[in-house]
């Protein structure tokens, strides 16, 4: 008896499969070859800050097997792959020569690439500010928005072989968890460093799109946002208006001024006595809306929202509830987060439900831009173990990937311009606050060893990236 073909559902024919990787995650060898401290160095150092007290001092140790990596990846089949650059590696000292070592480092691993016929994707930012930065006001300083100009214009011109360049990788993330929630580096708690912050980043990704004009007119340049879903947890106006609030904060704050040269007037009026957005000259708001050739998009969980004052109605309604967005003296969104009841959750306490993505880029489409997207950042955590067998099986997470890319398949067919995929994460690495506590890699890392084991997931997904077809029974 035959058995029946399985059904599937196909990406089109020119989709960009990859996975992604950032510098201070993977790479280690955070003192050689003239490279300096970056704010993680600092942060995760100090007691406290970082699970166990991990720091990306090794890593995956992939300044030294980056092709044994590349062979991976060869194998995965990607056509892709998104990495970024350190650049306390590329300018040592807040001014001066760059530093040749680090530029042939980099250069090494794209030619590598191009050898596998992987196309680089290169972001110049994933957060590993130079501590001499940040020792002179960091991002909520206007001048390191002219360094990055410099920094920007130096690996423009000095790295051969990159058709597409991302300037900043979750701006929010280096802003707010940075500067006003303490909870990565430098470690900040102040609401109104977080809008300079914020306001500085754009302007310095505004500056990147400027100098890749000018120096390099024949790559494309983007940036990639962390973008959510904020669903209020009732019809009630108090969590409807929390919900949008939200929004405002995590999605308005850097699509508007990108797409529409302005920032939201509520966050205006919400952020008005931090004096944050004092930062803002006149001319910026132009070069922060420049054209860009591309959005990238990190997605991973979709968030619902009280409104504060609420909690009693929420419990009631079975929801646990995340503790309220706050600076040290006042609560500026007056929202809750809150956690589902029912709902599956990742190893990070992240919600899992896939049509939320959908959502997002069908409203990007029709609210923002007309700009190719790409998922540059989606993926899962979860508690990975090598069996007894030597392997290491992960159903979870290709059960969260599947459902994430038939959601894209339902955007596109939703008329969204959705170019490619790239799987957080090519490796288990260190995931910032958590240290070593979370592995999100399709292969797993042995880090006292080094070793490599590519997981289920990592099967799974080369059978999708090899075949451009997702199995609609699985």
């Amino acid at each position: 008896m035959s058995i029946p073909p399985v059904p599937s559902r196909s990406f089109p024919k020119s989709f960009l499969w990859g996975t992604a990787t950032a510098s201070y995650q993977i790479e280690g060898a955070i003192t050689e070859d003239g490279r300096t401290p970056s704010i993680w160095d600092t942060f995760s150092a100090t007691p406290g800050k970082v699970t166990n007290g991990d720091t990306g001092e090794m890593a995956c140790d992939h300044y030294h097997r980056w092709s044994e990596d590349l062979d991976i990846l060869a194998d995965l089949g990607v056509g892709a792959y998104r990495f970024s650059i350190a650049w306390p590696r590329i300018h040592p000292e807040v001014s001066g020569p760059a530093n040749q070592k680090g530029l042939d480092f980099y250069q090494r691993l794209i030619d590598g690439l191009r050898d596998r016929n992987i196309t680089p994707l290169p972001t110049m930012y994933h957060w590993d500010l130079p501590q001499a930065l940040e020792d002179q006001g960091g991002w909520a300083n206007r001048e390191t928005a002219l360094r990055f100009a410099d920094y920007a214009a130096t690996v423009l011109e000095e790295l051969d072989g990159i058709e597409k360049w991302t300037t900043f990788n979750e701006p929010w993330c280096s802003a707010w968890l940075g500067y006003g929630y303490g909870i990565h580096a430098p470690g900040r708690t102040d609401i109104g460093d977080a809008v300079r912050a914020t306001h500085n980043l754009l302007l310095a990704h505004g500056l990147g799109v400027e100098a890749a004009r000018s120096l390099r007119p024949d790559v494309e340049i983007g940036l990639t946002l962390n973008l959510g879903v904020h669903r209020p947890g009732t019809s009630h106006p108090d969590d409807r208006a929390a919900a949008w609030r939200a929004d405002g904060n995590t999605n308005r704050l850097f699509l508007d001024p990108l797409f529409r040269g302005s920032y939201p007037e509520d966050m205006l009026e919400i952020y008005a006595d931090t004096n944050g957005f004092d930062a803002m000259r006149e001319g910026d708001l132009a070069l922060i809306s420049a054209p860009i050739d591309f959005l990238g998009i990190n997605f991973y969980t979709p968030g619902t929202v009280f409104g504060a004052g609420r909690e009693q109605q929420a419990r009631e309604a079975g929801f646990n509830l995340g503790p309220a967005r706050t600076s040290t003296d006042k609560d500026y969104l007056l929202a809750i987060g809150a956690e589902t009841p029912g709902r599956p959750q990742t190893a990070m306490g992240w919600e899992i439900d896939a049509t939320a993505l959908r959502e997002l880029l069908v409203r990007l489409k029709n609210e923002y831009t007309a700009v190719p997207l790409y998922i540059t950042e989606n993926g899962a955590a979860f508690h990975d173990y090598v069996d007894s067998s030597g392997r290491v099986l992960d159903p979870e997470r290709v059960t969260y990937v599947h459902q994430h890319l038939s959601a894209c398949l339902d955007a596109i067919a939703d008329g969204v311009d959705l170019r490619g995929y790239f799987l957080w994460s090519l490796l288990d690495n260190f995931e910032w606050a958590y240290g070593y506590s979370r592995r999100f890699g399709i292969v797993w890392v042995d880090y006292d060893s080094g070793r490599r084991i590519p997981k289920e997931s990592f099967h799974w997904y080369r059978g999708v990236v090899t075949t451009n077809e997702l199995d609609t029974r699985s």
